[in-house]
């Protein structure tokens, strides 16, 4: 059953969530567009993963609608599950199974898709096709996890953290999976703790804090929005006197000054400007600087320059 013309794959309309007395998702509307990976980020309780779970199906909402594929979970929930990939947060797989007889065994809930062998070498484990799932690492367990994902053929994927607690060189593949799916035009919904993962995977993201979407767009136009470029980090000897945050945003080329950590943050537009006019307001105040760091803006200052708090701050 292809999408509809023209109707995005994924729409959220009015979505609210509540547990007790605390709301995990506060009238949310999304729209996902056919063929992007869509991010979804935001700290721990902000109504991510809640909301995913609703769009899987394996949660009901209080309040508001959702349609996928121009479907709703209420009366094609049959079709719903032909048609869907899901990764969870948290995959539990038989351990004594092999990894053949687990992919195998997903393949069989599908009318369509590729065949065992083909999803194993997807996944890069045709060696560990004989191995018992319980002695794969963290790493090959979450690409068996893709695999049982994608063993459908599926036209809508969702990856809640997938990445979550692998090495360095684990995420890097599991990326290249993602970005290969990605080339074939389907759509991905991916929710995430890393922004480095995020910026790189995403078409366009969604901030989400406190159960509702706080910005939206691609990840450069979020990051121009807050009007920097760079980032600046400074410490100063424990002796000198606090600098006034506001002498420190009349410096050239600095748009917003905060503490940060015992030391001073900025949000600048030209680096070598806002850098020189920094040494040159220290050097007059007779202040000596101890630490100096600087970046490129991210997702993180985004975040951190709606709230005033970081991602991972709990």
């Amino acid at each position: 059953m292809p999408t509809l013309p023209n109707k995005p794959p994924v729409c959220v309309h009015g979505l609210r969530k509540a547990y007790s007395d605390v709301v995990a998702v506060d009238g949310l509307d999304l729209e996902v567009r056919a063929g992007e990976c869509f991010g979804l980020l935001g700290p721990n309780g902000a109504g991510k993963t809640t909301t995913i779970e609703i769009c899987e199906g394996l949660l009901a909402p209080d309040a508001g609608t959702v349609e996928l594929l121009g479907m709703r979970w209420e009366t094609d929930g049959p079709e719903l599950r032909q048609r869907l990939g899901v990764q969870l947060q948290e995959t539990q797989l038989s351990e004594k199974l092999t990894v053949d007889e687990t992919v195998r065994l997903f393949r069989s809930f599908y009318r369509r898709g590729p065949t065992v062998t083909e999803v194993i070498a997807m996944v890069q484990l045709e060696e560990k096709r004989g191995s018992r799932v319980g002695g794969l690492s963290g790493g090959q367990k979450q690409r068996l996890a893709m695999a049982c994902a994608l063993v459908g053929d599926p036209d809508l994927l969702f990856l809640d953290e997938p990445t979550t607690g692998l090495d360095p060189q684990a995420r890097r593949q599991l990326w290249e999976l993602i970005e290969r799916f990605k080339t074939e035009g389907r759509t991905i919904i991916l929710t995430t703790h890393y922004m480095d993962e995020a910026e790189r995977l995403s078409d366009r993201v969604a901030i989400m804090d406190h159960g509702k979407v706080i910005a939206l767009g691609s990840p450069r136009e979020l990051i121009a929005s807050i009007g920097a470029e760079h980032m600046v980090a400074f410490a100063m000897d424990g002796g000198a006197a606090p600098l006034n945050l506001a002498s420190l945003e009349n410096l050239d080329g600095v748009s917003v000054a905060r503490c940060e950590n015992g030391g001073y943050e900025l949000q600048v537009r030209e680096l070598h400007r806002a850098v020189a006019a920094l040494f040159e307001e220290t050097a007059r105040r007779g202040i000596v600087v101890t630490d100096l760091r600087t970046h490129s803006a991210t997702l993180e200052d985004v975040f951190v320059s709606l709230t005033g708090r970081h991602l991972r701050d709990e």
